[in-house]
Protein backbone atom coordinates (compact mmCIF):
# COMPACT_ATOMS: atom_id res chain seq x y z
CA UNK A 1 0.00 0.00 0.00
CA UNK A 2 1.25 3.21 -0.87
CA UNK A 3 1.97 5.85 1.71
CA UNK A 4 0.76 9.62 1.64
CA UNK A 5 3.14 12.33 2.05
CA UNK A 6 1.33 14.23 -0.40
CA UNK A 7 -0.94 16.27 1.44
CA UNK A 8 -3.00 17.28 4.70
CA UNK A 9 -6.55 16.55 3.75
CA UNK A 10 -6.07 13.21 2.26
CA UNK A 11 -8.14 11.92 5.36
CA UNK A 12 -11.30 12.56 6.43
CA UNK A 13 -11.50 14.14 10.28
CA UNK A 14 -10.97 13.46 13.69
CA UNK A 15 -13.05 11.00 15.03
CA UNK A 16 -14.20 13.34 17.93
CA UNK A 17 -15.49 15.60 14.41
CA UNK A 18 -17.14 12.57 13.40
CA UNK A 19 -18.63 11.59 16.82
CA UNK A 20 -20.02 15.00 17.34
CA UNK A 21 -21.45 15.04 13.36
CA UNK A 22 -22.98 11.16 13.92
CA UNK A 23 -24.47 11.97 17.56
CA UNK A 24 -26.32 15.27 16.56
CA UNK A 25 -27.04 14.32 13.18
CA UNK A 26 -31.08 14.11 13.69
CA UNK A 27 -31.46 17.23 15.26
CA UNK A 28 -33.33 19.73 13.86
CA UNK A 29 -31.52 22.96 13.81
CA UNK A 30 -32.18 26.33 11.92
CA UNK A 31 -29.94 26.70 8.89
CA UNK A 32 -27.32 29.29 7.25
CA UNK A 33 -25.52 29.60 10.57
CA UNK A 34 -27.90 30.60 12.50
CA UNK A 35 -28.00 27.65 14.75
CA UNK A 36 -26.44 26.86 18.41
CA UNK A 37 -22.95 25.16 17.35
CA UNK A 38 -22.19 28.00 15.03
CA UNK A 39 -22.76 29.96 17.67
CA UNK A 40 -20.96 28.08 20.05
CA UNK A 41 -18.13 28.06 17.99
CA UNK A 42 -17.85 31.61 17.02
CA UNK A 43 -18.26 32.45 20.97
CA UNK A 44 -15.34 29.81 21.65
CA UNK A 45 -12.95 31.79 18.43
CA UNK A 46 -13.29 34.98 20.33
CA UNK A 47 -12.16 33.94 23.63
CA UNK A 48 -9.03 32.64 22.05
CA UNK A 49 -8.05 35.27 20.01
CA UNK A 50 -9.51 37.47 22.71
CA UNK A 51 -11.23 40.11 20.41
CA UNK A 52 -14.75 39.97 21.75
CA UNK A 53 -15.56 42.54 18.53
CA UNK A 54 -14.95 40.13 15.87
CA UNK A 55 -17.04 38.94 13.50
CA UNK A 56 -16.78 35.33 12.60
CA UNK A 57 -18.16 33.41 9.74
CA UNK A 58 -17.22 29.80 8.68
CA UNK A 59 -16.94 29.41 5.24
CA UNK A 60 -16.18 25.30 3.46
CA UNK A 61 -12.79 26.22 1.74
CA UNK A 62 -10.03 28.59 1.66
CA UNK A 63 -10.66 29.69 -1.81
CA UNK A 64 -14.24 30.86 -1.16
CA UNK A 65 -13.08 32.49 1.99
CA UNK A 66 -10.02 34.31 -0.03
CA UNK A 67 -12.49 35.43 -2.66
CA UNK A 68 -15.23 36.46 -0.36
CA UNK A 69 -13.30 38.32 1.91
CA UNK A 70 -11.27 40.12 -0.67
CA UNK A 71 -14.71 41.07 -2.84
CA UNK A 72 -15.68 43.15 0.23
CA UNK A 73 -12.41 44.67 0.98
CA UNK A 74 -11.95 46.29 -2.34
CA UNK A 75 -13.47 48.52 -4.74
CA UNK A 76 -13.81 47.40 -8.64
CA UNK A 77 -9.90 49.18 -9.31
CA UNK A 78 -8.23 48.30 -6.25
CA UNK A 79 -6.14 45.73 -6.08
CA UNK A 80 -4.23 43.15 -3.59
CA UNK A 81 -0.50 42.38 -3.18
CA UNK A 82 0.88 38.69 -2.89
CA UNK A 83 4.22 36.87 -2.48
CA UNK A 84 4.53 35.51 -6.25
CA UNK A 85 3.71 32.09 -4.03
CA UNK A 86 0.84 33.24 -2.67
CA UNK A 87 -2.38 30.98 -2.91
CA UNK A 88 -4.25 33.15 -4.26
CA UNK A 89 -2.02 33.74 -7.50
CA UNK A 90 -0.76 29.90 -7.74
CA UNK A 91 -3.72 27.46 -6.96
CA UNK A 92 -7.38 29.29 -6.75
CA UNK A 93 -7.76 29.57 -10.70
CA UNK A 94 -8.48 33.62 -10.53
CA UNK A 95 -10.92 33.48 -8.11
CA UNK A 96 -9.65 37.09 -6.46
CA UNK A 97 -9.75 38.35 -10.21
CA UNK A 98 -13.13 36.65 -10.92
CA UNK A 99 -14.45 39.00 -8.82
CA UNK A 100 -12.90 41.91 -10.57
CA UNK A 101 -9.53 43.11 -8.48
CA UNK A 102 -6.44 42.84 -9.82
CA UNK A 103 -3.17 40.20 -7.72
CA UNK A 104 -0.06 41.86 -8.02
CA UNK A 105 2.42 39.27 -7.53
CA UNK A 106 5.72 40.42 -6.17
CA UNK A 107 8.52 37.92 -5.80
CA UNK A 108 9.72 36.57 -2.87
CA UNK A 109 12.59 34.46 -2.48
CA UNK A 110 11.19 32.91 0.88
CA UNK A 111 7.55 33.26 0.16
CA UNK A 112 6.85 36.48 2.68
CA UNK A 113 5.84 39.53 1.57
CA UNK A 114 8.07 42.30 3.38
CA UNK A 115 7.08 46.56 3.66
CA UNK A 116 10.00 47.50 1.20
CA UNK A 117 8.09 45.46 -1.35
CA UNK A 118 4.76 47.06 -0.84
CA UNK A 119 6.23 50.71 -0.97
CA UNK A 120 8.31 49.56 -4.13
CA UNK A 121 4.42 48.44 -5.58
CA UNK A 122 2.84 51.70 -4.57
CA UNK A 123 6.00 53.63 -5.49
CA UNK A 124 5.06 52.59 -9.65
CA UNK A 125 1.25 53.20 -9.13
CA UNK A 126 0.63 56.91 -8.78
CA UNK A 127 -2.54 57.19 -11.00
CA UNK A 128 -5.58 56.48 -12.73
CA UNK A 129 -3.97 54.68 -15.33
CA UNK A 130 -3.19 51.69 -13.21
CA UNK A 131 -5.28 50.07 -9.96
CA UNK A 132 -4.78 51.61 -6.84
CA UNK A 133 -2.67 48.69 -4.17
CA UNK A 134 -5.34 48.60 -1.34
CA UNK A 135 -4.89 45.13 0.26
CA UNK A 136 -1.92 42.97 1.29
CA UNK A 137 -2.53 39.38 1.28
CA UNK A 138 0.08 37.11 3.26
CA UNK A 139 -0.33 33.47 4.50
CA UNK A 140 1.29 32.02 7.39
CA UNK A 141 2.64 29.17 7.54
CA UNK A 142 3.52 30.18 3.95
CA UNK A 143 3.09 28.46 0.88
CA UNK A 144 7.01 27.00 0.97
CA UNK A 145 6.99 26.47 4.56
CA UNK A 146 8.44 29.90 5.95
CA UNK A 147 7.00 31.60 9.51
CA UNK A 148 6.63 35.31 9.71
CA UNK A 149 7.43 36.46 13.16
CA UNK A 150 5.79 38.70 15.29
CA UNK A 151 7.76 41.74 14.87
CA UNK A 152 7.37 40.98 10.35
CA UNK A 153 3.43 40.77 11.14
CA UNK A 154 3.42 44.00 13.15
CA UNK A 155 5.94 45.94 10.27
CA UNK A 156 3.43 44.77 7.88
CA UNK A 157 0.27 45.51 9.54
CA UNK A 158 2.44 49.44 10.63
CA UNK A 159 3.12 49.84 6.54
CA UNK A 160 -0.43 49.21 5.54
CA UNK A 161 -1.85 51.77 8.10
CA UNK A 162 0.66 54.31 6.61
CA UNK A 163 -0.56 53.71 2.97
CA UNK A 164 -4.07 53.51 3.93
CA UNK A 165 -4.06 49.72 3.16
CA UNK A 166 -5.74 46.76 4.44
CA UNK A 167 -3.66 43.27 5.87
CA UNK A 168 -5.41 40.04 5.25
CA UNK A 169 -3.70 36.66 6.41
CA UNK A 170 -4.89 33.21 5.04
CA UNK A 171 -4.33 30.47 7.62
CA UNK A 172 -4.84 27.57 6.12
CA UNK A 173 -2.75 26.02 8.05
CA UNK A 174 -2.97 27.90 10.78
CA UNK A 175 -2.73 25.06 13.42
CA UNK A 176 1.03 24.14 12.07
CA UNK A 177 1.93 27.84 12.47
CA UNK A 178 0.80 28.35 16.09
CA UNK A 179 2.67 24.98 17.49
CA UNK A 180 5.97 25.41 15.63
CA UNK A 181 8.74 25.58 17.33
CA UNK A 182 9.80 28.70 15.45
CA UNK A 183 6.56 30.23 16.19
CA UNK A 184 6.10 33.14 18.41
CA UNK A 185 2.97 34.56 17.23
CA UNK A 186 -0.01 34.01 19.50
CA UNK A 187 -3.46 34.08 18.44
CA UNK A 188 -4.80 37.36 19.91
CA UNK A 189 -2.40 39.11 17.97
CA UNK A 190 -3.27 38.24 14.23
CA UNK A 191 -6.80 39.92 15.72
CA UNK A 192 -4.55 42.78 16.87
CA UNK A 193 -2.42 43.26 13.48
CA UNK A 194 -4.76 41.90 10.75
CA UNK A 195 -7.99 43.52 9.26
CA UNK A 196 -8.96 40.10 9.02
CA UNK A 197 -7.81 36.70 8.70
CA UNK A 198 -9.27 32.70 8.92
CA UNK A 199 -8.38 29.91 11.06
CA UNK A 200 -7.78 26.41 8.97
CA UNK A 201 -9.57 23.35 9.19
CA UNK A 202 -9.56 21.40 6.66
CA UNK A 203 -5.76 21.04 6.54
CA UNK A 204 -6.14 20.67 10.60
CA UNK A 205 -8.47 17.76 11.02
CA UNK A 206 -12.01 19.01 10.04
CA UNK A 207 -13.98 17.26 7.32
CA UNK A 208 -13.61 20.96 5.96
CA UNK A 209 -14.03 24.23 7.26
CA UNK A 210 -12.50 27.55 7.81
CA UNK A 211 -13.62 30.06 10.02
CA UNK A 212 -12.81 33.82 9.18
CA UNK A 213 -12.03 36.31 11.36
CA UNK A 214 -13.39 40.13 10.59
CA UNK A 215 -11.53 42.51 12.76
CA UNK A 216 -11.95 45.47 11.26
CA UNK A 217 -15.41 46.97 11.44
CA UNK A 218 -15.75 48.55 8.01
CA UNK A 219 -15.76 45.04 6.89
CA UNK A 220 -18.61 43.76 8.94
CA UNK A 221 -21.65 45.95 7.47
CA UNK A 222 -23.21 44.09 4.44
CA UNK A 223 -20.93 41.08 4.92
CA UNK A 224 -24.06 38.47 4.73
CA UNK A 225 -25.09 39.76 1.03
CA UNK A 226 -21.42 39.33 0.31
CA UNK A 227 -21.32 35.77 1.13
CA UNK A 228 -24.67 35.05 -0.05
CA UNK A 229 -24.05 36.47 -3.96
CA UNK A 230 -20.82 34.51 -3.54
CA UNK A 231 -22.39 31.27 -3.31
CA UNK A 232 -20.21 30.70 -0.08
CA UNK A 233 -23.63 30.06 2.55
CA UNK A 234 -24.18 26.98 3.35
CA UNK A 235 -27.61 25.69 4.15
CA UNK A 236 -26.43 23.41 6.72
CA UNK A 237 -24.15 25.65 8.66
CA UNK A 238 -24.41 23.58 11.44
CA UNK A 239 -22.03 21.31 9.49
CA UNK A 240 -19.39 23.57 9.87
CA UNK A 241 -20.21 24.81 13.41
CA UNK A 242 -19.66 21.41 15.15
CA UNK A 243 -16.13 21.07 13.95
CA UNK A 244 -14.95 24.58 14.97
CA UNK A 245 -16.66 23.57 18.06
CA UNK A 246 -14.68 20.69 18.28
CA UNK A 247 -11.87 21.73 17.12
CA UNK A 248 -11.42 25.01 19.59
CA UNK A 249 -12.02 22.42 22.89
CA UNK A 250 -9.38 21.19 25.14
CA UNK A 251 -6.60 22.11 23.19
CA UNK A 252 -7.68 20.02 20.16
CA UNK A 253 -6.73 22.37 17.30
CA UNK A 254 -3.26 23.09 18.86
CA UNK A 255 -2.65 19.45 19.26
CA UNK A 256 -3.29 18.74 15.81
CA UNK A 257 -0.90 20.65 14.64
CA UNK A 258 1.52 19.76 16.99
CA UNK A 259 1.32 16.32 15.81
CA UNK A 260 1.80 16.98 12.10
CA UNK A 261 4.99 18.78 13.01
CA UNK A 262 6.59 16.63 15.46
CA UNK A 263 6.60 14.35 12.20
CA UNK A 264 7.93 16.60 10.12
CA UNK A 265 10.98 17.70 11.94
CA UNK A 266 11.42 13.82 12.10
CA UNK A 267 11.59 14.39 8.28
CA UNK A 268 13.57 17.45 8.35
CA UNK A 269 16.32 16.22 10.48
CA UNK A 270 17.12 12.72 7.96
CA UNK A 271 17.10 15.24 4.98
CA UNK A 272 19.64 17.20 6.74
CA UNK A 273 21.61 14.18 7.93
CA UNK A 274 21.59 12.71 4.75
CA UNK A 275 23.18 16.15 3.13
CA UNK A 276 20.62 17.15 1.04
CA UNK A 277 19.28 20.95 0.42
CA UNK A 278 15.80 22.32 0.47
CA UNK A 279 14.02 25.16 -0.87
CA UNK A 280 13.23 27.14 2.22
CA UNK A 281 14.15 25.68 5.55
CA UNK A 282 11.14 25.22 7.19
CA UNK A 283 9.73 24.24 10.76
CA UNK A 284 6.43 23.66 10.06
CA UNK A 285 4.51 20.37 8.54
CA UNK A 286 5.68 20.87 4.99
CA UNK A 287 9.52 20.16 4.18
CA UNK A 288 10.71 20.55 0.49
CA UNK A 289 13.87 18.56 0.02
CA UNK A 290 15.72 19.16 -3.42
CA UNK A 291 16.17 15.69 -4.48
CA UNK A 292 17.95 13.55 -7.47
CA UNK A 293 15.21 13.02 -10.10
CA UNK A 294 16.50 9.01 -9.97
CA UNK A 295 16.05 9.03 -6.13
CA UNK A 296 12.70 10.80 -6.39
CA UNK A 297 11.36 8.01 -8.87
CA UNK A 298 12.94 5.33 -5.82
CA UNK A 299 10.91 6.74 -3.06
CA UNK A 300 8.14 7.22 -5.26
CA UNK A 301 7.52 3.25 -5.77
CA UNK A 302 6.15 3.50 -2.29
CA UNK A 303 5.33 7.01 -1.23
CA UNK A 304 3.33 9.71 -2.53
CA UNK A 305 4.62 12.88 -2.51
CA UNK A 306 4.34 16.35 -4.56
CA UNK A 307 6.40 17.67 -7.46
CA UNK A 308 7.10 21.52 -6.66
CA UNK A 309 9.64 22.59 -9.15
CA UNK A 310 12.72 21.73 -11.61
CA UNK A 311 16.22 22.15 -9.89
CA UNK A 312 18.46 21.99 -12.93
CA UNK A 313 18.17 18.87 -15.23
CA UNK A 314 18.62 15.74 -13.16
CA UNK A 315 16.78 17.78 -9.70
CA UNK A 316 13.49 18.36 -8.66
CA UNK A 317 12.28 20.09 -5.34
CA UNK A 318 9.32 17.67 -3.48
CA UNK A 319 7.15 18.51 -1.12
CA UNK A 320 6.38 16.70 1.93
CA UNK A 321 3.53 17.08 3.88
CA UNK A 322 2.54 15.49 7.29
CA UNK A 323 -0.86 15.98 8.94
CA UNK A 324 -3.02 15.21 11.70
CA UNK A 325 -3.69 11.85 10.81
CA UNK A 326 -0.33 10.52 9.45
CA UNK A 327 1.04 7.61 11.91
CA UNK A 328 4.30 7.88 13.48
CA UNK A 329 5.15 4.29 12.02
CA UNK A 330 4.80 5.37 8.61
CA UNK A 331 7.42 8.48 8.66
CA UNK A 332 9.63 5.89 10.82
CA UNK A 333 9.56 3.68 7.82
CA UNK A 334 9.68 7.05 5.14
CA UNK A 335 12.92 7.91 6.96
CA UNK A 336 14.45 4.43 6.86
CA UNK A 337 14.15 3.76 3.28
CA UNK A 338 15.09 7.75 2.52
CA UNK A 339 18.17 6.44 4.29
CA UNK A 340 18.66 3.56 2.44
CA UNK A 341 17.95 5.17 -0.70
CA UNK A 342 20.26 7.94 0.04
CA UNK A 343 23.28 5.91 -0.14
CA UNK A 344 22.91 5.41 -3.80
CA UNK A 345 23.54 9.48 -4.10
CA UNK A 346 26.77 10.40 -2.36
CA UNK A 347 27.19 13.64 -4.52
CA UNK A 348 23.74 14.68 -3.77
Amino acid sequence: MMISLKNDYSEGCHPRILDAMVRTNMEQTDGYGSDPYTAEACDLLRKKLQCPQADIHLFVSGTITNATMIAQMLRPYESVISPHTGHICTQETGAVESTGHKTMPVYSPDGKLTPQMIEDTIYIHTDFHRVIPKLAYITNPTEIGTLYTKEELKALSETCKKHNMYLYLDGARMGSALTSEANDIAPEDYAKYCDAFYFGGTKCGALFGEALIIVNPIFKENFMYMRKQMGSVLAKGRLLGIQFVELMKDGLYEELGAHANKLSMKIKHVIEECGFSVLQESFTNQQFPILPNAMVEELGKKYKMTFWDRHGDDHSVMRLVTCWATREENVDQFIADFREIAKNYPNK
